[in-house]
């Protein structure tokens, strides 16, 4: 969910200083989202995205993971248009789109990737709302937000899937109203709400084999301008759905002393969709088990123990498949991990299961680049 971040500073199209905002409007306080305007675009913040990740089975029992990242970013100040050369140009746009979408075979131990890059112009890629539904595209990729459901759309050359996400709970706001503070200062924060079930249903395709499937799927929907706190280096990040029909959401900044940023924190919904804010003293995630990518050579954690203290759960997490990274070479250049797990343990002494994903960022490289 954090990609945005490294995105701004390995992207050649939005290269920008760190320190200069000006022109950009900026997150300082409560974000008081309201649905559906809010599922659209938000012109003149630099950087914004549209995040889902689920988990599939098919009718026979095959096992998938599945990711689909837009990601906007706004690579001048809202008004720099109008210092524009003339003639105008219809190639010209303030807003690049980047996305990124995946599949993970469990069941065959095989995970796909793809990527796009396109301006937002020519109908090449872009967003657009009618009647209170948003669309977001690239090419053959879109994402379709309804009253009553999500349509995701992706055709690539080894896997494809179509699918309809039809959200049990209401949007959830993390952090204060939304506001989701990211370092020390109150502009380094972002707006930041998530979908956190969504019954899903659909199609997929995978070596020329169509199948039908059926699963949960998580939405996360952010957007800022400001930058990581100096001297991060990556972060940890965990969305888990869970068989008593609870969810919970984690991340964890990793500096470069080997220590956690304050910042770092969570959210867990309750089974009714009300939400308890986590602050870092509330959890702790443990590394139990490492992977090492034959290709980037970073050694990635695939197996952790979570607890949550103030409501006495505790959770094995596990990658349902070790090699799930992405290497990015096409778009950002950036390598990092995201995949499917599962999940096992208990909360307050009941047993619990589920499914989710896991994004880690920095373990093949050091975030360390100004954005």
């Amino acid at each position: 969910m954090f990609l945005f971040l490294i995105l701004m500073s390995t992207c050649a199209a939005v290269k920008v200083i760190a320190e200069d905002e000006a022109g950009y409007l900026s997150v300082t306080g409560p974000c008081n989202l309201t649905f559906p305007e809010d599922h659209g675009p938000h012109a003149g913040y630099r950087t914004e995205w549209w995040y889902y990740t689920g988990n599939l089975q098919t009718e026979s029992g095959a096992r998938f993971g599945y990711q689909l990242t837009f990601f906007r970013s706004q690579i001048s100040p809202s008004g720099a248009e109008k210092k524009w050369p003339r003639p105008a140009s219809a190639w010209r746009t303030q807003q690049i789109y980047i996305g990124h979408a995946a599949v993970s075979d469990i069941s065959g131990k095989r995970h796909f990737q793809a990527e796009q890059v396109a301006r937002g112009a020519l109908g090449l890629a872009g967003t657009s709302e009618a009647a209170g539904d948003t669309t977001i595209f690239i090419n053959n990729w879109r994402a379709q937000i309804r009253t009553d459901a999500h349509i995701l759309k992706v055709v690539t050359d080894e896997f494809s899937y179509q699918l309809a996400l039809k959200p049990v709970k209401q949007p959830v706001l993390h952090g204060q109203a939304g506001y989701s503070r990211k370092g020390a200062t109150p502009r380094r924060a972002s707006c930041y709400y998530s979908v956190t079930r969504l019954i899903s249903d659909g199609a997929l395709t995978v070596g020329g084999k169509t199948m039908k499937v059926a699963g949960l799927t998580w939405m996360d929907h952010e957007f800022s301008t400001a930058p990581l706190e100096p001297g991060i280096v990556g972060w940890d990040w965990f969305s888990l759905q869970l068989s008593d029909r609870t969810e919970i959401m984690l991340y964890q900044f990793r500096n470069e002393k080997g220590g956690l940023s304050p910042a770092s924190s969570g959210t867990f919904i309750d089974s009714f969709g009300n939400s308890r804010h986590l602050t870092k003293d509330d959890f702790r995630i443990d590394v139990v088990d490492q992977w090492k990518s034959p290709r980037s050579k970073a050694l990635y954690p695939t197996h952790w123990q979570l607890t949550i203290f103030p409501l006495s759960i505790q959770l094995n997490v596990d990658a349902n498949l070790s090699d799930q990274e992405m290497q990015t070479s096409a778009s950002t250049g950036v390598t990092y991990w995201e995949g499917s797990v599962s999940a096992s343990g208990s909360a307050a002494k009941n047993s619990v299961s589920g499914t989710g994903y896991v994004e880690l960022t920095g373990y093949a490289q050091p975030f360390s680049a100004p954005m």
